[in-house]
């Protein structure tokens, strides 16, 4: 059971690092240093990372936290502690110095490797940490108590691939905290495989030579899959983007570097899209596939790249849980405002909430079968038992069944809410605001009104330079969803609050609507 070729190192790393690819680039970062890293150099420097750890007293089966920006320094951290038997837990690098005590106690880690301008955010929580027994820095000089990631690889020595079994702890990653606090997944060896066999050749179908540019960053479930296993399958490249993915800095890699597979979320489509059509900014180069998760994705949003940039976003399903994407759209067969139909590898069904299959029509939970699932969300029983029954995931998301196996989503399970005893799903109403010419962004949550009475109240950014009025947009989703969905409130904001994936936080407006009460 405990064989080589059970660690998921040995398929990602070790066959293209002794085989054709080995002068392939695996990675490319756009900005920074700009350095180009083959598949040979990551093989040769992440068999180093064992010997670094296990010199400052880290073990096989302990966790090393990475918190690290989108360079080469971070494929060569996460596979060479895979490759050591060690556990890397990717952390999300736009949280609080508070969060990131509490995810560097949660998971226990031994040792933390940090890019240098992340440094000073946790910093103030290391002395805190007893566990952690070493501290690296990659990219620049390290401070005082802390170890350069460099000269310490420099002076390991190159060990082999551990034995693994595909069922045992590979690595860890937070949930991003869309409905509150992160919880640590962890995930299976053979798991990375299985979202690459499955969602990464059978729907995105990434070829050796494409040039992939991943918007989702590494420490995401969705970009992990996008930038590093789905083209490490097949020996393609990557291109890596440290900074904030802005729809300047997009635009830009798409103008240096010509990707031919982008992955982004629906808020930065909107974005660009609001760019293109304005004729600020345009793409000189085809698109061969363009993917969307961490949000469902807007029709309007859809269409309107689709016409501009004359390349269809694949919108699809995942979550941390899961690993990557077990719903979606495929080529050849997108319908935007849906969902479209379940990866192979993956079966999907709706239940009420008494656990009962809904009739196709029907709004339900949407649960998922497939080998991706996590082993647990460690420490937190309940919360584990809860949400895996069996072999079935609960992924919190209301969704409805449409004939041919396709599935339209209504919204997570918290924020959907009644009116006038009717269920209804924020994102259909959001999803007509945003077909307004005026609005860039929307989100709905539910209000209450002065006999106490729950109603929809929107928050919405308008596109640059442009201006709406309040009955305007009221009349707008009437005509569009139905006379009685109407938001009966709307206030205008400069930006929505999201997560670091993109996600909307409405549970953060809800907050808001509550405190006011």
């Amino acid at each position: 059971m405990y064989e080589v070729a059970g660690n998921a190192a040995a398929y990602f790393v070790d066959r293209h690092a002794e085989g054709p690819a080995k002068d392939h680039p695996a990675f490319i970062e756009a900005g920074g240093e700009g350095r180009t890293l083959t598949y040979g150099d990551l093989g040769a420097r992440s068999a180093r990372v064992g010997a670094m750890l296990a010199a400052r007293g880290v073990a096989r089966e302990h966790r090393v936290a990475l918190l690290m920006t989108d360079t080469v320094d971070f494929p060569v951290a996460f596979w060479g502690a895979i490759k050591a038997g060690i556990v890397p837990v990717p952390i999300n690098t736009l949280l609080s110095t508070e969060l990131y005590g509490a995810i560097l106690a949660d998971c226990r880690a031994g040792a933390l490797i940090v890019s240098r301008e992340l440094y000073p955010v946790v910093a103030p929580v290391l002395a805190d940490c007893p566990q952690l027994k070493a501290v690296f820095v990659a990219g620049g000089e390290a401070p005082a108590g802390a170890l350069s990631l460099g000269p310490e690889l420099d002076a390991g020595a190159p060990g082999p691939t551990s034995p693994a079994s595909p069922d045992e702890c590979a690595f860890w990653l937070y949930s991003s905290g869309s409905t509150g606090q992160p919880k640590g997944v962890r995930h299976a060896h053979g798991s990375l495989k299985y979202t690459a066999d499955t969602f990464g050749a059978q729907v995105l179908g990434v070829a050796a030579d494409d040039l992939v540019f991943s918007a989702a960053k590494l420490f995401f479930a969705y970009g992990l899959g996008n930038a590093m296993t789905f083209p490490m399958s097949v020996g393609a490249t990557s291109v890596l983007y440290a900074g904030r993915p802005t729809p300047e800095a997009v635009f830009d890699i798409f103008a240096k570097f010509r990707p031919s597979v982008f992955c982004g979320v629906p808020t930065l489509y909107a974005a660009l899209d609001a760019r293109l059509e304005a004729g600020a900014a345009k793409i000189e180069h085809p698109l061969r596939r363009c993917l969307s998760a961490g949000e469902a994705l807007p029709e309007e949003v859809g269409a309107k790249w689709a016409r501009l940039v004359g390349c269809d976003i694949l919108d699809g399903v995942g979550s941390t849980e899961m690993l990557h994407i077990f719903l979606s759209n495929r080529p050849g067969d997108v319908v935007y405002g849906t969902s479209g139909l379940a990866v192979p590898g993956y079966e999907l069904r709706l239940v009420d909430e008494a656990g009962a299959q809904v009739a196709e029509g029907a709004i339900g939970e949407l649960l998922v079968k497939g080998d991706s699932a996590p082993l647990d969300y460690f420490g937190r029983r309940a919360q584990s038992r809860a949400t895996f029954e069996g072999q079935w995931t609960r992924t919190g998301d209301k969704y409805e069944r449409l004939g041919g196996g396709r599935y339209r989503y209504c919204g997570r399970t918290d924020d959907m809410f009644k009116v006038s005893g009717i269920w209804v799903a924020p994102f259909e109403i959001e999803q007509a605001l945003i077909a307004h010419a005026s609005v860039l962004e929307a989100a709905v949550v539910a209000a209450r009104d002065a006999d106490g009475l729950e109603k929809p109240k929107a928050y919405v950014v308008l596109k640059p330079g442009a201006a709406a009025l309040v009955p305007e947009l009221q009349d707008h989703v009437k005509a569009r969803v139905g006379m009685w969905k109407y938001p009966r409130w709307i206030e205008f904001s400069a930006e929505l609050p999201k997560t670091a994936t993109g996600k909307i936080q409405r549970f953060k407006l809800r907050e808001k609507e509550a405190a006011l009460k």
